[in-house]
């Protein structure tokens, strides 16, 4: 009873989100309550909740003080230049910016960490997206792809998890994975391009005056100055404005974003410092010599402290980035009813033997590719840390009768990452729609079979290159 209950739990919540019956807030709330009564709970319940808010304490503090110091760090100039150099780089083209997506998260998500990746990709890009008028879910979907396919890095968590619970060696699951990896990234960038080349044609189609062969945005000389850009019907305002050239033509800029050149925030004089602190924010982050939450609450006070030194602004600053704090942060606490109801009742556990016992014994040789089969849904339901060492021990316990090694069935088993990244119970993908006001039904509804293909990919690379074994 409680496998059902779990999965339908789960696919409760899916659907209503999906079909937006429901907003996630409150089906992350609702849904698990409701369940969490029927598996006979009762009062207990509030007990696991708050056993898994207090688990989640340290997320939320730590999305809360990301958001507010990378919003100081875009308030005071420090991202102008580096999307000044993405727009060099990628000029008007959307197929070329979707392109700059994959690239420029694909770099940023090598620090291992997902939440820091999506606040700086969103901060440099959104505005970009914003001002051509594309999509937000096409962000969305290529940022979460290409840092889910990057997460099984041995630093990132999952590889460290499952050499963890099996007793191996991280480099010895990575290494071999190499081309796997490689190959799931190719895929990722022919999706960007596919999705880039897609906006272009919308485009063209519903605003050809604007995007048409001659206009403004494809380098013609005889603008209309129209900038009623389509948005998608995401009803996000666009916030463009044009500046007219002596010569008569046009050129878009980012006059009212929130890369306004002009806004009153900018601190020229402190970048050099604001840079410095920055990176050695990352560098010890990449250390790890201090907890998140704590870094980030330091950098923020120091960043309020030197940039805004009167009491008054240093309020405004906070005040300004409030509603994007309230949005991730009540998620983040919201989906802890989820995680604690799973865990709390037992659905979790339940659920992982379940997927044990359903295996027959004649598919036993393929144990390692069914495992990497079976962490594709896994993850996304449950947390990694119960997958790796509630679900994969005993898969790999079974296969070793196989004579399958751990180490390849720790290497299935990091396959599943790119589906696991879409996953309401992973903070950072609750953070990236959150910030690109992007719905989570939407950003489901193109990143996750995008997302599956992915990961089949690169589990059948694995095996084809043989890291991943046939008993």
């Amino acid at each position: 009873m409680l496998v059902a209950l779990g999965f339908l739990m789960v696919a409760t919540f899916m659907a209503l989100i999906m079909t937006k019956r429901m907003t996630p807030l409150l089906a992350l709330i609702i849904v698990p309550t409701v369940f969490g009564l029927f598996a006979g709970a009762g009062l207990g319940l509030g007990d696991m909740v708050m056993d898994a808010v207090k688990a989640m304490s340290g997320t939320a503090a730590l999305l809360m003080f990301a958001i507010m110091y990378f919003g100081i760090m875009i308030d005071v100039g420090l991202f102008d230049k580096l999307v000044d150099g993405i727009l060099k780089l990628v000029g008007n083209d959307p197929a070329k910016v979707v392109m700059g997506t994959a690239l420029l998260t694909g770099l940023i998500s090598l620090d291992g960490d997902g939440s820091t990746t999506f606040i700086v990709v969103t901060a440099a890009l959104l505005p970009i997206y914003q001002r051509l008028g594309m999509s937000p879910v096409v962000l969305t979907c290529v940022a979460g792809l290409t840092n889910g396919t990057l997460n099984i890095v041995p630093w990132g968590g999952p590889t460290a998890r499952a050499a963890a619970a099996l007793h191996v060696d991280a480099s010895a699951v990575f290494v071999p994975m190499i081309p796997a990896l490689a190959v799931g990234l190719v895929v990722v960038f022919a999706f960007a391009w596919a999705m880039g080349v897609t906006e272009r044609n919308r485009l063209r189609r519903e605003d050809p005056l604007r995007w048409g062969p001659g206009s403004v945005m494809t380098g013609g000389t005889g603008g209309t100055g129209n900038t009623k850009t389509p948005t998608g019907g995401r009803g996000i305002a666009l916030l463009e404005k044009v500046a007219a050239r002596g010569d008569g033509t046009e050129a878009p800029t980012m006059n009212g974003t929130v890369l306004d050149p002009t806004r009153e925030t900018l601190r020229p004089k402190l970048f050099i410092f604001n840079l410095s602190m920055t990176v050695a924010i990352f560098v010890l982050l990449i250390a790890d010599v201090l907890p998140l939450s704590y870094l980030f609450m330091i950098g923020t006070a120091v960043a309020l402290l030197v940039n805004f030194p009167r009491i008054s602004d240093q309020a405004k600053m906070i005040a300004s980035h409030s509603s994007e704090v309230i949005a991730v942060v009540s998620m983040v606490l919201a989906a802890a009813v989820l995680t604690g109801v799973l865990s709390g009742t037992g659905m979790v556990d339940a659920m992982s033997a379940w997927l044990v016992d359903v295996i027959p014994t004649s598919m036993g040789p393929y144990l390692a590719i069914l495992t990497g089969i079976i962490s594709i849904p896994a993850t996304f339901f449950m947390s990694n840390d119960a997958f790796y060492f509630g679900i994969l021990p005993v898969l790999t316990e079974a296969g070793a009768h196989y004579g399958i090694p751990a180490v390849d069935m720790a290497r299935a088993s990091i396959t599943g990452q790119p589906v696991h990244m879409q996953s309401p119970l992973v903070p950072a993908i609750l953070l990236l729609v959150s910030m690109s006001r992007v719905d989570l039904g939407d950003h489901h509804k193109k990143v996750l079979w995008r997302a599956l293909v992915v990961s089949l990919v690169m589990l059948a690379t694995g095996v084809l290159i043989g890291a991943i074994g046939i008993g």
